[in-house]
């Protein structure tokens, strides 16, 4: 795979992307916290985000597989790098002029993500073949978990030593290199759409598809409610500053934990993808997630915080690798996008509305209460789960990754209902 020029303009784009994004994650909860000493405020900078991405997802979807993919990603890529710029420019006067306009900012790039996310998933499954499915997978994730490690630590160090204006700037140009390594991959084909399918026929398939399916609903549910309830990255700046008392740069290397775990775990799985046995795992996984969670809740010292921090990046980054290989394995290349529309829906629903409800529930019932009541939740869910869809219980991927993926139009998922 690493042979390749275009799968190496992939992974340049996914790291540039990544370290960019997660960087600038920290300096605007960073800025949004300086500016308002509210964990809604952090809850609401999610929530904004999550509006426009989730409510144009599934027309993002359809666009994908009715438009060349490759030129929505540009396009949407370009506006996140433009929209970074206005964020440095505002932070020269931020505390004149206050939270609405980061977060007018922010709802732009949610409304790029609506159509950008589905139309990446599915050009990125057009160049990985299926058969380096997993490996192709655990490689891009790597690119993106290197970046998602030093973006942190980069976002945090630059606000200390050249300020918040200018840190916007550089992470401008970053996102700009990552749109330049996505212009070197070449075109790829377009499904040929259905003369008789109706828009709200399209917007809708993914979904049905989705819902069909044990393995996917499953997956997808997963993550869903273990990030929803059991996420705390959106209360990092609390824990950082008033519970830690770490600073700008403990944030930054609380924010960076999680990605070495998973970095670590990535890297293993290019030589050992987790295929075999994938359905255990996964639930396994998730519920070292909530564990993590619940440890990371009752820390007051910083080494166990980044230390359950570091276990929750390696479960998840397991889980992450098998939701991926699943959804590509049973996802046919005519409703691609439409399915990853529907899997980013779940995705943008615990992650950005996630924020929201981790501050909603911080404001409610304290910092660490929150967090500590996700983590049990978590272990709920798994549970759940786990009896509700004994297909994904027993799930095993290396069979799939060997045979064709199914093409035709009326194909359903031959999986019997729970």
């Amino acid at each position: 795979m690493l042979q390749l020029l275009e799968f190496r303009a992939l992974l340049g784009a996914r790291f540039t992307n990544s370290l960019a994004t997660s960087a600038i994650a920290v300096v605007v909860g960073f800025q949004v916290w300086e500016l308002s000493h509210d964990p809604l405020a952090l809850g609401t900078l999610g929530l904004v985000e999550a509006i426009p991405a989730l409510g144009l997802m599934l027309f993002g979807g359809h666009l994908a597989d009715r438009r060349d993919r490759r030129t929505i990603v540009l396009i949407s890529s370009t506006i996140a790098a433009l929209a970074t710029v206005v964020l440095g420019v505002i932070a020269l006067d931020a505390v004149r002029l206050g939270l609405l306009p980061i977060f007018a900012t922010i709802f732009l790039v949610g409304l790029a993500s609506g159509f950008e996310r589905p139309a990446l998933s599915a050009f990125e499954a057009q160049v990985i073949p299926l058969k380096h499915a997993a490996v192709g997978t655990s490689w891009a994730s790597t690119a993106s978990l290197i970046g998602a490690i030093c973006g942190p630590a980069v976002g945090g160090l630059s606000v200390a030593f050249i300020g918040i204006p200018g840190t916007y700037l550089l992470l401008a140009v970053l996102l700009g290199l990552s749109t330049l390594f996505v212009s070197i991959i070449a075109r790829k084909p377009a499904p040929e759409p259905e003369a008789t399918e109706s828009l709200w026929a399209g917007l809708t398939s993914g979904i049905r598809y989705v819902f069909r399916n044990q393995y996917l609903v499953g997956s997808m549910a997963l993550d869903l409610f273990a990030v929803f309830f059991g996420g705390a990255v959106a209360l990092l700046p609390i824990f950082a500053i008033d519970i830690l008392h770490a600073g700008p740069v403990g944030l930054g290397i609380l924010r960076t934990a999680p990605s070495v775990g998973a970095l670590l775990i990535m890297l293993a799985a290019t030589r050992r993808p987790p295929t075999r046995r994938a359905g255990p795992i996964l639930l396994t996984c998730v519920a070292g997630f909530g564990v993590s969670m619940i440890v990371f809740a009752l820390s007051t010292n910083f080494m166990l915080s980044f230390v359950a921090l570091f276990f929750s990046g390696v479960t998840d980054g397991v889980s992450v690798i098998i939701r991926s290989v699943t959804m590509r394995v049973m996802s046919p290349e005519h409703m691609r996008g439409r399915i990853s529309s529907v899997n980013w829906v779940f995705i943008g629903a615990s992650n950005e509305i996630g924020a929201f409800e981790s501050g909603v529930a911080a404001r409610l019932l304290g910092v660490v209460p929150s967090v500590l009541m996700g983590g049990i939740v978590t272990l709920l869910v798994v549970g759940a789960v786990a009896l509700l869809a004994p297909e994904l219980r027993r799930m095993d991927l290396r069979a799939r990754l060997a045979g064709p993926l199914p093409q035709g139009p009326e194909t359903e998922p031959t999986v019997t209902p729970a």
